[in-house]
């Protein structure tokens, strides 16, 4: 029994070094294709969003007071902007991944799901490193205090991840069988920017219309990691589990769609 038990545990691990091989690869294979090997290359992955959060935080500190729901302007922006730009990036990027990349199905080691799992790992780290440079920066440049409690602020970034990677999995696999999903998932992203608490705190809100806000399970993951960021100086309204079924939910639809979207192109 224990050695069957051991065969299996080692089976497993070589599958997955398997299957982490080839998404390493793609991962690459698609920084060299994407940022190419001059200038700084893949490093506009981690500088692309560092540039946009400061552009933006820049904006907000010139036209809006200097403190929004009783936080610095500023770090309010950083917190709320980088995790929307994870959030549409993400998406944004993985619904074209098979359309783009289908000749390379033709090695028979890579499957739908390498495609989409290399792409969304792109922009997570991506946009991870820029988020965890631009919160040191302002730490080091006093313009933010460091964050009250930095377990919360993971948490709640792996947790929008999660939601961003089954959300990114359901619009790769449809967009992959019907071509206008590329073109509605620009418009749901748009749609999510205003409502995911990304420039709000749900506080701020009146009590009817946070009430159905909080339905949305994007805004659970802001508000606990603004809560984490910034400790007692604000009122937090979340239930990270509530978030965290919604991304199992979203994964597990995404992952029988994709089997539906395997078998579709080997028939083709």
């Amino acid at each position: 029994m224990a050695s069957r038990v051991l065969e299996r545990s080692r089976s497993l691990f070589r599958s997955s070094l398997h299957h982490a091989r080839i998404i390493w690869a793609l991962l690459m294979r698609e920084l060299s294709t994407r940022y190419g090997r001059d200038d700084i290359g893949f490093l506009w992955v981690i500088a692309e969003p560092i540039i946009f959060a400061s552009a933006v935080s820049t904006l907000w500190a010139t036209i809006k007071p200097p403190f929004e729901n009783g936080i610095p302007i500023v770090p309010f922006t950083v917190t709320g902007y980088l995790p929307i730009i994870l959030v549409r990036q993400t998406v944004g990027f993985t619904v074209s991944a098979v359309r783009v990349n289908e000749a390379l199905l033709y090695h028979r080691y890579i499957n739908t799901l390498h495609l989409y799992v290399a792409r969304f790992g792109i922009e997570f780290f991506g946009i991870t490193l820029a988020y965890i440079s631009i919160l040191s920066a302002m730490v080091l440049l006093n313009i933010a205090a460091p964050p009250h409690e930095i377990l919360m602020v993971v948490g709640g970034w792996l947790t929008l991840s999660w939601l961003s990677f089954g959300l990114a999995l359901i619009m790769g696999t449809l967009g992959t069988m019907f071509e206008f999903v590329e073109r509605f998932v620009q418009v749901l992203t748009y749609i999510i920017v205003p409502l995911s608490g990304a420039f709000f705190m749900a506080s701020s809100l009146p009590a009817q219309a946070r009430y159905w806000v909080l339905y949305l399970p994007f805004i659970h993951c802001f508000e606990w990691m603004r809560q984490g960021y910034f400790g007692e100086f604000i009122v937090a309204y979340h239930n990270m589990w509530y978030a965290a079924a919604w991304a199992a939910i979203l994964t597990l639809i995404g992952l029988v769609l994709n089997i539906f979207v395997r078998a579709r192109l080997e028939v083709q």
